[in-house]
């Protein structure tokens, strides 16, 4: 599986500069490569972020998760999601299974990984108790 220069570059611009809050990737099966399908504005949020996700298509995402400690201290942490939903083809999920190491090796920096196949196993509730 390939992955496109763009979704390392788009994701050190998030990480970096801090120029977006998510990137949602979509493998292009045509092709075999992993692509950027969607970059999320600073200014989007975390509800943003779920709508994008499709229902019944398996993406993987980076979410930049901004939250304040008990000591009351600014912090970040990059999130990387495997969104799998029970109602996408098998194929896919197989793709997406098996390319996962290989594309989150190409983003230096993730901090913190969560697979979900709905909605609540990636609720902010969940993703605020890992990121702590």
């Amino acid at each position: 599986m390939a992955v496109h220069d763009e979704c390392k570059l788009k994701f050190l611009e998030l990480k970096a500069k801090r120029n977006f809050r998510f990137i949602i990737f979509k493998i292009d099966e045509q092709i075999q490569q992993v692509m950027v399908e969607k970059l999320g504005l600073p200014e989007e949020n975390y509800d943003n972020f779920t709508a994008s996700l499709p229902a019944d298509e398996c993406r993987y995402a980076v979410f930049d998760f901004d939250f304040t400690t008990d000591e009351n201290c600014q912090k970040s942490k990059i999130f990387f999601i495997s969104w799998a939903p029970d109602t996408s083809r098998v194929r896919s999920k197989m793709l997406y299974a098996s390319s996962k190491d290989r594309f989150k090796r190409e983003l230096d920096g993730i901090q913190v990984e969560l697979q979900a196949t709905d909605p609540s196993e990636m609720s902010i509730d969940i993703i605020k108790g890992r990121a702590i």
